[in-house]
């Protein structure tokens, strides 16, 4: 079934981006220098898009209590800040859909959890992300997902009723954020989605298989 929409907004790592790459070699280095094993595919794969708590939770199982999690946050900041896009990458087929997007004057625009310096320092790497007409980060508002406000924020920088969005995200918390802010969300199949994960029960309106997706639930 299509569902007419006026705009769509994009989280970014998982769904624009494969960041995970880039993300877990920070995580890597911080874990090496408290002599600890990197990370599996699969802890890379389950924990990428909940940033650097999620990569470093995974690395050490529960953070020692000796340790400052703001500080080890702080580390891998810096060594992600140093090698911020080495091996990142646009998934296949999102600029084909940015343009189609234009071409049908769908607007779109970005809301992220990573913070504004970093996005600030990303996007660059990806001129068709600069075309975005609104670009919200998890630190632009007090609030960040899964609280709604960033995506009714979103929605009011590009002039569109919420309701008239959709938002497309890879993990449980940009599902709850869209339905609480009343957008209709989907699921990016394509993204960090864990085997322990079920994104079946987000309760998302889809789970898309490939960016090229979100043309079928768009009506001309």
């Amino acid at each position: 079934m299509t569902t007419k929409k006026k705009a769509i907004l994009f989280d970014l790592d998982g769904t624009l981006l494969d960041t995970a790459p880039d993300m877990a070699d920070a995580a890597n280095r911080v874990l090496a220098d408290y002599n600890r094993p990197p990370l599996s595919e699969q802890q890379i794969q389950a924990n990428t898009s909940m940033g650097a708590k999620g990569l470093l939770t995974a690395g050490f199982g529960t953070i020692p209590e000796h340790l400052d999690f703001m500080a080890l946050r702080a580390e891998f900041l810096r060594y992600y800040q140093e090698k911020i896009c080495v091996n990142t990458s646009l998934y296949h087929g999102v600029a084909a859909l940015l343009e189609q997007l234009e071409a049908r004057d769908v607007a779109w625009g970005i809301m992220t959890n990573k913070p504004g310096f970093l996005t600030d320092m990303l996007l660059p790497f990806f001129p068709p992300l600069l075309r975005a007409q609104t670009i919200v980060c998890g630190d632009t508002l007090a609030v960040a997902k899964p609280h709604p406000e960033p995506l009714l924020h979103a929605s009011k920088l590009l002039g569109i009723d919420h309701r008239d969005c959709i938002y497309i995200g890879d993990i449980e918390k940009d599902m709850i954020a869209a339905k609480a802010a009343n957008m209709t969300g989907y699921v990016a199949g394509w993204g960090y989605i864990g085997d322990e994960h079920s994104p079946s029960d987000w309760h998302a309106r889809g789970i898309l298989n490939h960016p090229s997706d979100i043309i079928t639930v768009i009506c001309d």
